[in-house]
């Protein structure tokens, strides 16, 4: 059995050993494991529209409800996640993710189903804040950014390959099979968890009498914190605002629905940048990292004015590239700023991270529809360009 934790010397070297590489191999899986119902649903939207004769609005609503889930889970894991133990808590909320998956198989009613994505948003941000809890705190500070890139790289993994298997299997097997097959998913990434992960020690009975009120004056009054949870809020503000809206303009470019559905192929250069998140945070530090990936970012963002689909493809891979670099790079600031209080601090970045995705699909659509697309893409860019200007702070 393979156990993550503090297994390497204080001195690593900048490239992975072997070991390393498993290691960061497994968090990946993991984060895969973790996340892959998130977006999976958005592929099979118009089948499941269909099937509850609703609106796109409301089945829209309906589908992305789990982002509630995941903000909510992330503010109450910060507020009492001090004395969970990471390796069972993590494992337990992926478990119980199977839950409400396989439920979504069988209800009918559009209210349920939206509640059940709530739960679901709750069991994946559970697992998520805890293993970023987990890996900044059982890693070394040389290790920890690799580490969470690796995990970040998962992430990027669902949000492709997540959509892919979902309309895949709901087209051979029907909608109720699609959740099932997800729900297996989820108990696997809780067997993956209870396998792999090291066993925490129990939290000293002083350290769990701690009030929640500390925990968060920790949070709030670390500066440098704040600022990466703006830079984290941020990045998802950019990322659902440009993916959400763009689709309309690729439709003006001649694509067809189904060929929209090939358009989530431009994630996979980002599959393989994401892992040197860690690689560069040690080169040239995380602020610097963050400033320079956002600028690969706002690049791809000008690429989406031209009228060029080609040119629009690269951009958008350009814009992934640049944001889940940034984001690699951020989560694991959010551990090397924050001495204690790491699940509070977690708990903190996921809120404000998909609070900015909430945001972000609410204000760009305005922008979008009152003043048109190049007005959209530049307040895309002045949201990154902020981010790079909160990224100063970051320390080296």
């Amino acid at each position: 059995m393979t156990n993550l934790g503090r297994t390497a010397p204080a001195s690593v070297c900048v490239l992975a050993t072997p070991a390393e590489r498993l290691h960061y191999g497994i968090i990946a899986l993991i984060a895969f494991l973790t996340l892959v119902d998130l977006f999976a649903t958005q592929a099979i939207l118009p089948s499941l529209q269909r099937q509850f004769e609703v609106s796109r609005a409301t089945m829209g609503f309906a589908v992305n409800a789990s982002t509630f889930g995941m903000a909510v889970a992330g503010l109450a894991v910060g507020i009492f996640g001090r004395s969970l133990d990471r390796r069972n808590g993590i494992w337990v909320s992926l478990a119980l993710l199977a839950v409400p998956t396989a439920l979504l198989s069988v209800t009918r009613d559009i209210a349920l189903f939206a509640c059940l994505r709530v739960a679901q948003g709750l069991c994946m941000a559970t697992a998520f804040t805890l293993t970023m809890a987990y890996l900044t705190e059982h890693f070394p500070a040389e290790r920890a950014t690799g580490a969470l890139a690796a995990y970040v790289t998962g992430n990027v993994a669902s949000n492709l390959f997540g959509r892919i298997l979902s309309a895949a299997v709901a087209d051979v097997g029907g909608l109720s099979i699609n959740f099932m097959t997800f729900a297996l998913l989820n108990l696997a990434g809780a067997a993956l968890v209870w396998t792999t992960l090291k066993r925490t020690e129990r939290m000293m009975p002083d350290e769990r009498m701690r009030s929640a009120n500390g925990s968060w004056q920790a949070v709030l009054g670390n500066r440098p914190l704040l600022n990466m949870l703006a830079v984290g809020f941020l990045l998802l503000f950019v990322f659902i605002g440009t993916y959400t809206y763009v689709n309309f303009q690729l439709v003006e470019l001649g694509l067809s629905p189904m060929q929209l559905g090939l358009v989530y192929f431009v994630f996979l250069p980002s599959l393989l940048t994401t892992p040197f998140g860690g690689l560069i945070a040690r080169r040239i530090g995380a602020g610097p990292g963050i400033i320079l990936t956002l600028s690969v970012a706002i690049l791809g963002l000008c690429a989406l004015l031209a009228t060029s689909l080609p040119v629009v493809l690269v951009g958008l891979a350009l814009i992934a590239i640049g944001t889940f670099l940034a984001q690699a790079l951020a989560t694991s600031q959010v551990g090397r700023i924050t001495a204690t209080e790491k699940a509070a601090a977690s708990g903190a970045y996921l809120a404000s991270y998909y609070a900015g995705g909430l945001i972000g699909s609410l204000v760009i659509g305005q922008v979008y529809d009152r003043f048109g697309w190049s007005a959209a893409v530049l307040t895309l860019v002045a949201a990154l360009v902020l981010a790079m200007a909160l990224a100063c702070t970051a320390r080296q």
